[in-house]
């Protein structure tokens, strides 16, 4: 960053700042997901924002001036983590000068490292093994009851910024965790029906969501995390999607569906189903309940 730039950052954020709601807590997310849980958790005693949008991919987003604006008058971040956020957020929050936000403090939260977490690697990790995740899987919010977790983890971090609305707070909490823990159950038996056990997918975006459900992915389009399919790679998710009987695949809204498409015309009645997997990832989907009904429905779709 130049110095003229930082000086117009600066003034900038000092105008958004001074022009700050009374009242309503600050809160930027780094997901639609989890604007959406603060949203629910808050009501009106949050004004909340996500950097990343549901179309978009946020383990690579651009260390936006916008954000870095954003950030300056933020009272909480709340955050993945799992260096979900690795590329990006850092530079974010260092041009936002914002103390009170920095990690460490109260105005940070980073809920993933607190849940139970799936795919942590072991052993050596080096830059040949693509975009791995030394920490596990990031994806945690794409798990309905760690989605209620993470409800939880926001409500008491609101609580601490906000002590007279604590006990709101909580209330909003659990009645989300109540309704995850009911739709869970009619969405796994939806999911039973169908009888399907294994899908292929893009990424390993969907890894939490299969596993609550009782379901694995057979065969994962990318070769590595984080790198596109080749035609070596197209060639062996064909062998092990035929060989595993596999009719269905999820394709991650955020990536190319083309590959899917190549591997269904060689897999006798595979199913292509592109798939948002956040709120805001297709037409229609602005809550979370909603998010996961959208994937219920696609899996139940493939029997038709």
């Amino acid at each position: 960053m130049t110095f003229k730039f930082l000086i117009s950052v600066s003034l900038l954020a000092s105008l958004v700042f001074s022009n700050k709601g009374f009242g309503a807590l600050q809160v930027m997310t780094t997901t639609e997901n989890l604007k959406a849980v603060v949203q629910e958790i808050g009501g009106a005693k949050v004004e909340v924002d996500s950097f990343s949008k549901g179309s978009q991919d946020p383990h690579f987003l651009e260390a936006k001036p916008s954000f870095i604006l954003k950030t300056h008058r933020a009272d909480l971040i709340v955050a993945i983590g799992l260096d979900l956020e690795v590329a990006w957020l850092p530079k974010v929050l260092s041009g936002g000068r914002n103390v009170k936000v920095m990690k460490g403090k109260t105005g940070y939260l980073e809920v993933g490292p607190a849940l139970p977490v799936l795919e942590v690697p072991t052993g050596t990790i080096t830059r040949a093994d693509g975009d791995v995740h030394p920490d596990g899987n990031p994806h945690v919010d794409l798990d309905p009851i760690r989605l209620s977790l993470i409800g939880e983890q926001i409500s008491q971090r609101l609580g601490v910024l906000d002590p007279k609305n604590k006990e709101f707070f909580e209330k909003n909490s659990q009645a989300l965790k109540k309704r995850m823990e009911l739709k869970t159950e009619e969405w796994g038996k939806r999911i039973a029906a169908t009888g399907i056990k294994k899908v292929v997918t893009y990424h390993k975006s969907l890894s939490y969501f299969l596993d609550r459900f009782g379901m694995k992915a057979a065969a994962i389009l990318e070769p590595l995390p984080g790198v596109p399919p080749t035609v070596t790679h197209i060639l062996s998710v064909i062998k092990q999607s035929s060989e595993a009987g596999v009719k269905l695949t999820l394709v991650e809204n955020i990536f190319d569906d083309s590959a899917a498409k190549r591997v269904a015309k060689e897999v006798s009645g595979m199913k292509v189903v592109k798939v948002p997997i956040s709120v805001g990832g297709q037409k229609g989907i602005n809550k979370v309940d909603e998010l996961f009904e959208a994937l219920v429905q696609a899996i139940e779709g493939a029997e038709k």
